[in-house]
């Protein structure tokens, strides 16, 4: 897990769960600002040689509540992927905890990836 740089102002989070099938990122709570992070999780697979309708789903928890899931036909091809693309706000105080489960059926797990990059105030 990548932590912020302490001369950079701006926050950036991640968490390379590598094939893994959950990973977890969590985002420590800020006692003195709001924020606003955007947030993204990648989910690579590659077909297994001589699948048969092989699949991959990826369903994305915040704070433990389901807020997306997919399943998809996997493509036979070098690799396919899945990914989730959303904005929270936190207040001061306030953490996150982005969780992505990923499942698989005549594919194999290549990569799952789960990033969180503060966004500068509007």
């Amino acid at each position: 897990m990548k932590r912020p740089h302490p001369e950079d102002p701006v926050e950036r989070w991640e968490v390379d769960a590598g094939a893994a099938d959950i990973a977890t990122l969590e985002l420590p709570p800020s006692a003195l600002r709001l924020r606003r992070f955007e947030i993204d999780v990648r989910f690579v697979v590659s077909a297994a040689p001589g699948a048969e309708a092989p699949w991959h789903a990826l369903a994305v928890e915040l704070d433990g509540q389901r807020v997306w899931s997919r399943r998809i036909d996997t493509h036979h091809g070098a690799t396919d992927s899945l990914d989730f693309h959303c904005r929270r706000e936190l207040a001061a105080g306030q953490a996150l905890r982005v969780r992505a489960i990923s499942q698989v059926g005549g594919a194999r797990r290549v990569r799952l990836l789960i990033e969180a990059e503060e966004q500068s105030a509007p």
